[in-house]
């Protein structure tokens, strides 16, 4: 472990951890949620907005990074937090689930991925020693390791080749990241396996093994049910080491969220809420809300009561459903900043719970949400 990134406990309430994170010299409580600004932006909304409804540290996407505009560019412009405009803490993700998802254009080998572009075409190449060079000139507070992440279901075979290829991917980044990393930079690994127990096991030995800065859980929500993900967080968080920070990696339903902190998670991201919020679907206390429906043409109030983001303070919800049916981008903004203050606050909450010890994880039955 090098050291650059500390994370401290303030508290726990069973399983669930209250702490801060610190990476230089700026820190953030968890447990946190961090919105995904892919290509250097959270889609439609400006920083000051993301910093008043609560936001702290942001995801980018290396690989996509790498492939437009280049991290040369993101380098000549100053780094990545110059470029995104941000002054928070920045975490870059290495780009496995970006082949999983583009498995369609991409050819997968021993030493990584080629693939070519979803932009122009041209071909590329990542793996783990090049993926460690984009984040180092990204320049991120965090960066992550090179994994290979496989969709659910997957064959025996297919998961274990993967947790072998990880930790030899994940050996080459970290002496590599050691070797080259002059400014600071925190290195995360990433723990693959599926759903098999014993193969999550190994990889979390493995890669806890070359130590890393911080440790996340990838390979989950991929194509599992929401009762599949919520099980397998409660097994796998107590194979990551308790005095540092715990990542689980594309978790972003309210409930799901809260059974990750429940099962000992601090860090956690998605598309998900600013996503659905583009689309009209906006998370509440009593679950999802479409505001495209008829219903709410005439509705008067806020999206939900007691929300201090820009658009409950200032919208009634029939107003909102008026701006998404004319197809104004406002509606789409707006809903997508609720849906991150929804996010922030559930975390908040769970926080204040926490070191207050009245923490209590959801119903193991519960309705996805």
């Amino acid at each position: 472990m090098s050291g650059a990134a500390r994370w401290t406990c303030a508290a726990r309430c069973g399983a669930a951890r209250a702490g801060t994170l610190t990476v230089r010299g700026r820190s953030v409580s968890t447990p946190a949620f961090m919105p995904v600004g892919t290509y250097g932006a959270v889609k439609g909304l400006m920083p000051d907005v993301l910093s008043h409804v609560g936001t702290h540290l942001l995801v980018a996407n290396a690989c996509h990074l790498h492939d437009r505009p280049g991290a040369d560019v993101v380098a000549a412009l100053g780094g990545l937090h110059r470029f995104m405009a941000w002054d928070g803490l920045l975490l870059t993700d290495s780009g496995g689930f970006q082949v999983f998802s583009m498995l369609q254009i991409a050819q997968l080998d021993d030493e990584g991925v080629t693939f070519r572009s979803p932009i122009d075409g041209r071909s590329l190449r990542l793996g783990p020693l090049e993926a460690v060079q984009v984040q180092l000139q990204l320049d991120a507070d965090i960066a992550m390791s090179f994994d290979h992440c496989p969709p659910l279901p997957a064959s025996p075979e297919l998961l274990a080749l993967s947790v072998e290829r990880t930790t030899r991917w994940s050996a080459l980044a970290r002496a590599r990241h050691a070797e080259r990393n002059a400014a600071g930079q925190a290195l995360f690994g990433i723990v693959q396996g599926g759903l098999d127990d014993a193969l999550r096991a190994r990889s979390a030995r493995e890669i806890v093994a070359l130590g890393f800065d911080g440790y996340a859980v990838g390979g989950l929500s991929v194509g599992e049910e929401s009762a599949e993900l919520r099980a397998a967080l409660g097994r796998y968080a107590p194979l990551l080491p308790e005095g540092q920070v715990r990542y689980v990696m594309g978790v972003g339903a309210p409930g799901d969220l809260r059974a990750a902190i429940a099962a000992g998670f601090d860090l956690f991201d998605s598309v998900l809420p600013t996503r659905n919020g583009r689309h009209g679907t906006v998370f509440t206390a009593e679950g999802p809300l479409n505001l495209r429906g008829t219903r709410h043409r005439l509705q008067a109030g806020p999206l939900e009561p007691g929300c201090d983001c820009p658009a409950c303070t200032r919208w009634d919800v029939g107003a909102l459903r008026h701006l998404f049916v004319s197809h104004d981008p406002l509606a789409g903004a707006l809903c997508a900043a609720h849906n991150l203050r929804h996010l922030h606050r559930l975390v908040e909450q769970a926080r204040r719970e926490i070191v207050a010890g009245e923490f209590v994880p959801p119903a193991t039955d519960a309705a996805p949400a």
